[in-house]
């Protein structure tokens, strides 16, 4: 059974603490710069929703929203709606790293972490993966499908290994350690989300993508 999650909704529709994420999507959907958070307790959702997001949101809202590239289902049914798009950006190899998540229908940001120093874009691209895979087991919804555009990526969740050459220093050692803890919880997690090759070609690109080609 899925933990139990409390969602805080700090800019929304309606403000406030709900306790499924289906109430907090309802309240963030098409709500311009909408800000909110999972918890893992009721005690935890009081005290952030009695604080200032910025306190909790960290690097989750580091950098501002990228624009959404939109998703033309008429043209493209074969594109499983409800579902998820990753991405990653980096600045240099290695360099800063950031990943974002985004429901392709509704085009709303999900989730975003970074810049983190010392990565590859490769490693932002694995971390997206497995952030979507943890997100939606955490939220019960094992049906919904994650797309992501990187071949390699998505080879190094099927090997449960991240498979990069950058070796773990005092300046990487942010994203390293979230390197870390994504193979730990992939060795203990099976996923039963289906992971999906976006086809850029024909499609455009990702949802995702951070708009810096």
């Amino acid at each position: 059974m899925a933990r139990r999650k409390f969602y805080v909704v700090w800019n929304g529709h309606h403000t406030g603490i709900f306790d499924s994420w289906e109430e907090c999507r309802l309240q963030i959907t098409n709500f311009p710069n909408a800000r909110y958070k999972s918890f893992d307790s009721q005690e935890e959702a009081i005290r952030a929703y009695r604080g200032h997001p910025d306190e909790y949101l960290g690097i989750f809202r580091a950098m501002a929203s990228q624009h959404t590239p939109v998703v033309n289902h008429a043209a493209n049914p074969e594109i499983i709606r409800n579902s998820i798009a990753v991405d990653a950006a980096c600045s240099g190899n290695p360099g800063p790293v950031e990943y974002r998540g985004v429901d392709i229908d509704s085009g709303i940001e999900l989730f975003k972490v970074g810049p983190l120093p010392g990565g590859s874009n490769n490693l932002g691209e694995f971390l997206a993966i497995v952030h979507a895979l943890a997100m939606l087991e955490q939220q019960g919804r094992p049906n919904v499908a994650v797309y992501s555009d990187s071949r390699t990526a998505q080879a190094w969740v099927r090997n449960r290994k991240a498979k990069t050459t950058i070796t773990p220093n005092t300046h990487n050692s942010r994203i390293m350690t979230l390197v870390a803890r994504a193979e730990a919880w992939l060795q203990t997690h099976h996923s039963p989300n289906p992971i999906k090759k976006w086809d850029t070609e024909r499609w455009g690109e990702i949802p995702a993508d951070f708009g810096r080609k």
